[in-house]
């Protein structure tokens, strides 16, 4: 893949409600598509988890998504999503300034049992979509697929 143009402006969709995504690159500055590790995402309505440790909420004002993290890593992130085929692809500013751009393709097997949710606990949340499930808490995010 070429290197898309990150800092893309205008109006995005929003995520959608139920949804288990693969990373298959991400982009910071402008520079190469490249990935170095498994990171998976998963979207049980407006709470989400990310396997590279965090978790919590998802809000959209009609242009980005916003991710508040309540769980794991501090922080919030926001980003402009659209589909590009069968890809969701992001683009986003983050606070330093600099800007990444992430594809995300959607996993198989969400909806074979129909399972879908999500929990919190004590300093942990956990998603499910069907074979996966995305557990985080304060030192880490881990990935299953059942």
């Amino acid at each position: 893949m070429t290197s898309p143009e990150p800092g893309r402006a205008g109006p995005g969709v929003p995520v959608p409600e139920r949804g288990a995504w693969l990373r298959r690159g991400i982009s910071r500055n402008g520079g190469p598509l490249v990935e170095d590790r498994e990171v998976v995402w998963l979207q049980a309505g407006s709470y989400y988890a990310d396997s590279r440790g965090f978790a919590g909420t998802t809000s959209f004002d009609g242009s980005q998504v916003h991710f508040h993290h309540l769980t794991g890593e501090p922080g919030e992130d926001a980003g402009t999503f659209r589909w590009e085929g069968g890809n969701l692809v992001e683009r986003g500013t983050n606070a330093d300034g600099s800007t990444f751009l992430e594809i995300w393709t959607p996993l198989p097997g969400t909806d074979e049992d129909g399972t879908c949710g999500s929990w919190s606990g004590p300093d942990h949340h956990v998603v499910r979509l069907g074979r996966h499930v995305v557990h985080v808490d304060s030192r880490t995010g881990t990935y299953w697929r059942l």
